[in-house]
């Protein structure tokens, strides 16, 4: 029967170390920087379902960088860095905004009606 017990006191002493594993992460300095916010997403824009280009910002104070990366599946792929810039991307849509009206103000303001098609304004 002892043999038979053996198996359970390690699946136990397993499950015990997880929090203590995530404990010392977090106190790790990848866990930290993590944390203190020190990575940022600033933009993303999908190319398609599995391929997109994010944008993101690293470091704090005055070692801060923006990264823009490529992003598959299978892989990461550096494909700019640059310093931040004082503002967000305009292309950045509001919370909220409909399709309609993006396409609206990039054409000028011509989508008043709605963006639908055939109405008079």
């Amino acid at each position: 029967m002892p043999s038979s017990l053996a198996p359970l006191l390690w699946f136990a002493a397993i499950i015990a170390l997880i929090p203590v594993a995530l404990w010392l992460l977090k106190r790790s300095p990848a866990g930290a920087m993590a944390m203190h916010g020190e990575l940022r997403s600033v933009a993303t824009l999908a190319l398609s379902p599995n391929q997109r280009i994010v944008t993101i910002e690293v470091g704090s104070g005055a070692d801060r960088r923006w990264l823009v990366l490529g992003v598959t599946p299978q892989n990461v792929t550096l494909l700019h860095e640059m310093p931040p810039q004082a503002d967000a991307p305009a292309a950045v849509a509001a919370p909220g905004s409909s399709f309609a009206q993006l396409l609206g103000r990039s054409r000028g303001g011509a989508a008043r009606d709605g963006g639908r098609p055939g109405r008079a304004a």
